[in-house]
């Protein structure tokens, strides 16, 4: 048998099988890593219920742990995570946790990173994802997430799109759960269940630009400028799986120009987002250019394998029936959200503070 023919004829199988291989490779590396986790918080969960119990009975305080993680640092140098604070975080996560810790097995297209999440019961409450994300993590959802459907949700997302501790911070900051779903939309109607179910949760309503202040009167192209000169924050206000294509991205439909205020490609969901900025309040004309420019970018720019493109409308405030009544008909999936700017200094106020020129005489004095 000739390898050399047999590597060009076969080239596209074998890199099948290559990518089929390292697939495996890697499930099995997340799930040693999700095994190690487990047992990690399983053993803190343990030691928490013994700091806990103890201190119950002993009435032993905070002396208690300052003596113990001392002593565990001595006899464990090599070994982090027993600082008095850690032992505090130990004993809350026995407390939040203080039916036994429940190791659920989560399925494989889960641990893979599918969108397909299926929320609790009442009777599954405690049946959480605990030892699929860090200790890190779940000391943050402790701390700043008290309703268990809110933290349930937020660690569905750090598991699907791999969020970082940090990230989820600022997504509770930012109340991703409250505001997910919660847009005007037709998205029912014009996709598929599941898309539609997942297209709902990439959005939210509203958005909160407070990277942008405008002391005097300021226009539309004001508040695209500002966001992609505050791209990086624009981008996590957005959420996860956004890649920005441009602004005032042109396009052309019968020898005609449009360009489109800001066009992002989800990378998660495989689709083009063109999302419209408008000042003041929704104006119903606003759905047929918006439907308009997603029939465009569909037939010019989406590829094999992209999903059908939605249009998101941003504006300051909308009247929820006028939302509806607009899209009722309307064959795009496109959604309606309204956007915050930040709050700057009241005129008054700002007249009463040093010029900049004044603090540096100041400095140099």
């Amino acid at each position: 048998m000739n390898t050399e023919n047999y590597k060009i004829q076969n080239i596209d199988d074998y890199a099948e099988l290559l990518k089929q291989v390292k697939h495996r490779i890697g499930l099995a590396q997340k799930r040693a890593i999700y095994s190690a986790n487990g047992e990690m918080l399983h053993m803190y969960w343990d030691i928490g219920k013994l700091l806990q119990n103890k201190i119950d009975e002993a009435n032993w305080g905070d002396k208690l742990l300052e003596r113990l993680s001392i002593d565990l640092k001595n006899e464990y140098p090599t070994v982090k995570g027993f600082t008095t604070r850690n032992c505090r975080y130990m004993m809350q996560f026995y407390r939040e946790y203080n039916q036994e810790l429940t190791f659920v097995k989560l399925p494989v297209s889960q641990i893979e990173g599918s969108n397909e999440m299926v929320k609790p019961t009442i009777s599954q409450k405690f049946i959480l994802p605990i030892t699929h994300i860090s200790w890190a993590h779940n000391v943050v959802l402790m701390q700043r997430v008290k309703d268990i459907d809110a933290r349930y949700w937020y660690m569905l997302k750090a598991i699907e799109n791999s969020w970082s501790r940090d990230y989820l911070i600022e997504a509770i900051k930012l109340d991703y759960y409250g505001k997910q779903g919660a847009l005007a939309n037709n998205f029912n109607q014009t996709l598929p269940e599941l898309q539609a179910k997942q297209v709902k949760e990439m959005l939210k309503d509203p958005y909160v630009f407070d990277m942008l202040t405008f002391s005097d009167e300021y226009s539309e192209r004001d508040v695209e400028l500002g966001l992609v000169h505050h791209i990086e924050k624009f981008l996590v206000e957005l959420g996860c799986g956004f890649a920005f294509m441009g602004r005032q991205y042109h396009i052309t439909v019968s020898n005609d120009d449009y360009y489109i205020d800001l066009l992002f490609y989800h990378t998660l969901l495989h689709r083009y987002v063109v999302i419209e900025l408008k000042k003041g309040d929704f104006k119903p004309e606003y759905i047929g250019k918006l439907n308009f420019y997603c029939s465009a970018v569909d037939d010019n720019l989406k590829h094999d394998g992209d999903n059908e493109t939605i249009g998101l409308l941003l504006c300051q405030t909308k009247d929820k029936v006028k939302a509806e009544y607009a899209l009722r008909g309307v064959m795009k999936p496109i959604g309606i959200s309204e956007y915050e700017l930040g709050q700057s200094l009241p005129t008054n106020l700002r007249s009463t503070l040093p010029s900049i020129e004044d603090i540096e005489n100041q400095l140099n004095k």
